[in-house]
């Protein structure tokens, strides 16, 4: 059975990717700081408790796993904070950037070889900041594209092996990630994604004839919506 490592994997779009690879009779790793067998209840998942924004925690993983033989790889975990930089508090500025830029680099190095000999898949999940500049996310959108870039040259990097990397770029999702934010996604349908839309692009990336590459995925809502809290 080939065997997938998913991050963050214990809510939104982690948690769907997750259910799907389940579905389609992949053995997944997840990973995550709260993560456990009850969350799935399949004998195919195995759960691994990690502090992914943790340097050494991040370090050891890569060193107990580095042999590890896995077919697929998808970089889900993130956080997103919003506000002006010089408000921003360095401690946060470093924890985003190991969570959402460092750790996959990192896990990707770790992987990389086992998933170039087994013609395997690279996906990172970035995010629509990925690709404009919007004001109050000039840190967030700075993690985000960079990794889109780092998939975008590992691609070319590694295009002589049977590899596929993808980046997608998904719009506003409905989750957890939104819980300690000022603002949420739309109430209407339309005008957010669900975790699942997600979770069928993997299907549709993991399906697709070999030999053709989705490199660059983005999903956006038909409609634009968001809707701000009110601050108590």
């Amino acid at each position: 059975m080939k065997k997938a490592v998913v991050t963050g994997v214990s809510s939104g779009l982690g948690k769907a990717i997750t259910q799907k690879l389940l579905e389609m009779k992949f053995d997944v790793l997840g990973i995550s700081r709260s993560v456990t067998c009850k969350d799935f209840n399949h004998p195919n998942f195995h759960p691994l408790q990690v502090d992914l924004s943790n340097s050494k925690a991040v370090e050891k993983l890569c060193k107990e796993y580095a042999k590890e033989e896995i077919y697929i790889l998808i970089n889900c975990a993130g956080f997103g904070y919003f506000a002006p930089h010089e408000e921003i508090s360095p401690n946060i500025i470093q924890t985003m950037t190991q969570l959402n830029l460092t750790t996959p680099m990192l896990l990707t190095n770790t992987f990389l070889r086992s998933l170039k000999k087994n013609g395997g898949y690279l996906i990172n999940i970035t995010s629509i900041e990925a690709l404009r500049a919007s004001k109050f996310a000039a840190l967030y959108s700075a993690t985000k594209a960079g990794l889109k870039a780092f998939s975008e040259a590992l691609f070319e990097e590694t295009r002589k092996s049977e590899l596929s990397i993808t980046t997608i770029n998904p719009d506003m999702t409905q989750s957890g990630f939104y819980d300690t934010l000022r603002f949420d996604v739309s109430e209407k349908e339309n005008e957010k994604l669900l975790a699942s839309d997600i979770a069928d692009a993997i299907e549709h990336i993991l399906t697709m004839r070999k030999g053709a590459v989705v490199s660059d995925y983005t999903l956006r809502s038909l409609h634009f919506g968001i809707k701000k809290k009110s601050i108590k």
